[in-house]
């Protein structure tokens, strides 16, 4: 009974008090990831179920490495039955694959016991990856994305609509703009720059302020569809 209750780092013969806290570190460890990738996520395609399966997925890994443990047969015998599972989910975005590694390793290392590298390892990643999204590191795009409508082709709508862009955006450039319905609307897209303290949604609002202002379409720079 003492036995049990005794912390073992030996692969071959874990005890139970053991294999509970390696996997209540892996839990601890790919929550910390998956928070990590809450707060520092930046695309539209949010997944909560894959949040949820970076948790699952360090579980997983640190469950089959105690299981196989130090013994080659096992480490045949699991590949050989992991290799009938076919994942054929397709990820988008390389930065979910590097997230479901680290997960994944979290969970690798608890499970052979090397429980010092798995959280410094872990530590590390999630305070890069924090540091990494912060900082903007890799983006080219300064704008956030592309606005399109049609207003009235005259100079005191004109005017009105400078004045709400200037006073609610960072920066717009004017991308197209060409006349329609014979010259009396035009219909204009500018790439746009929001500030902080306002989103899409408000700005869209304050330019249904100009009159006869239609088809508002605001498209963000790496979405797939408008909204």
């Amino acid at each position: 009974m003492i036995d049990l209750l005794t912390v073992q780092s030996s692969t071959a013969y874990p005890t139970v008090i053991t294999m509970i806290y390696t996997l209540l570190l892996a839990f601890i460890l790919s929550s910390l990831i998956g928070f990590t990738y809450e707060k520092t996520f930046l695309g539209l395609s949010y997944s909560r179920n894959f949040v949820q399966a970076l948790v699952l997925s360090s579980i997983v890994a640190a469950t089959v490495m105690q299981a196989i443990g130090d013994n080659v047969g096992r480490g045949l015998g699991m590949l050989g039955a992991l290799s009938i599972v076919r994942f054929r989910t397709s990820f988008k975005d390389p930065r979910d694959i590097m997230f479901l590694f680290a997960a994944l390793g979290a969970g690798i290392g608890c499970g052979v016991f090397a429980w010092g590298v798995a959280a410094g390892g872990t530590a590390a990643f999630c305070l890069v990856a924090a540091i990494v999204s912060r900082s903007g590191l890799g983006s080219r795009n300064f704008f956030d994305g592309m606005l399109r409508f049609a207003m009235p082709n005259e100079s005191e709508a004109r005017l009105q609509l400078e004045k709400i862009l200037r006073e609610n955006l960072r920066t717009f450039v004017l991308v197209t703009m060409r006349e329609v319905d014979g010259g009396s609307r035009i219909d204009v897209a500018y790439q746009i720059h929001l500030r902080r303290n306002l989103g899409a949604a408000q700005v869209l609002k304050k330019l249904t302020q100009i009159q006869g202002l239609s088809g508002v379409q605001f498209m963000m720079q790496d979405a797939t569809t408008e909204m």
